[in-house]
């Protein structure tokens, strides 16, 4: 089923890069400016010189804490008085109830519930409502603009807001400004939040550079938005990258996305977890199924990529220990 892309002209504007220089200025001190790795490995392998940023060192544990803060930082004080109300299968909602905590709102998160239990976890830790849901039959947006219609609370969707968008693209900003300009950018696409943003900030800072969306195979639906030129809504995919098992892109997210990013490519989930293992492996880190998606397409590259500079944004590191213990040990993939 398609979906067409919104008529721009009866749209509010779309969000720009001084949105995310807002954006800069409200997370500045608050947002950690997480750091740049390198790996000899992962140069070797890949054939290029790669700069992963890791948003997995991120407040809360992935760069969803930037978009999520800067959309509360924006409300006026009687709307964070009322409180805000999410959808999210983790990473998104943990960064809100964080978000909502520090700035004194209070945060509903709508969950599925096959979410990870670390996630849920979390989220309630950071003092949030968690409401659960069944992803393959439920419709979190109609259950989040009810429950923002009963309790009068703000609606902060977890990628369609200008808010969001420009806060996620904060990193590939840092990314720029820390390394100099790159000749491309892989970055992970789930609703498009972190991909429309990473396309603003690489098109004023390194308008050169190329970006490219990954997804996982099983949801394919970026990919195949972005090759008609509107919006394609598929079944709820079925897959390991949870933060990406989204059903469409977003009507704010889908027109920067197709108008600045390269190409959109997929990786599998077998790919996933071998990246999962080479980070644990050789670099020491924790990154999660999703937040491989970048890294895992870069690494597929072959000669395509040789001798050029890459960013690769590792988007987060909220996995179940015990999951990602399977999957490490090769005894796990769904």
């Amino acid at each position: 089923m398609t979906v067409t892309a919104p008529d721009l002209d009866a749209q509010p504007a779309l969000a720009t890069y001084d949105d995310v220089l807002k954006a800069a200025e409200r997370l500045s001190g608050v947002a950690h400016r997480t750091p740049v790795l390198t790996s000899r490995t992962a140069d070797e392998r890949s054939g290029a010189r790669l700069f992963f940023k890791a948003e997995n060192f991120q407040r809360t544990g992935s760069f969803k804490f930037r978009g999520a803060y800067n959309s509360v930082a924006a409300l006026s004080p009687e709307e964070k008085l009322r409180g805000v109300v999410t959808y999210s299968s983790g990473n998104h909602g943990q960064a809100l109830a964080c978000a909502g905590s520090l700035l004194g709102a209070p945060v509903v998160v709508i969950m599925p519930h096959d979410a990870p239990e670390i996630k849920k976890t979390a989220t309630r830790g950071y003092g949030a409502e968690v409401v659960v849901y069944d992803r393959f039959t439920g419709s979190r947006e109609e259950i989040g603009r009810k429950l923002a219609t009963d309790r009068g609370l703000t609606l902060i969707p977890p990628y369609d807001h200008d808010h969001v968008l420009a806060g996620q693209g904060t990193a590939v900003k840092e990314l720029l400004e820390d390394v100099g300009p790159l000749d491309r950018i892989y970055v992970c696409l789930g609703g498009g939040g972190l991909l429309s943003g990473s396309a603003l900030s690489a098109k004023a800072l390194a308008p050169d550079c190329k970006v490219y969306g990954v997804e996982p195979e099983a949801g394919d639906d970026g990919r195949q938005s972005f090759q008609k030129g509107e919006v394609v809504r598929i079944e709820v995919p079925k897959t390991i990258a949870d933060g990406a098992a989204t059903a469409f892109l977003g009507a704010r997210t889908f027109p920067i996305i197709k108008r600045l990013a390269r190409d959109i490519v997929t990786v599998s989930d077998a790919a996933l977890i071998a990246e999962m293992r080479f980070f644990a492996e050789r670099m020491k880190i924790v990154v999660e199924p999703t937040g491989c998606l970048a890294a895992a397409a870069a690494m597929a590259t072959g000669d395509e990529i040789a001798g050029m500079r890459v960013g690769v944004i590792l988007s987060g590191g909220n996995v179940d220990l015990t999951r990602f213990a399977g999957f490490i040990a090769g005894d796990a993939i769904t």
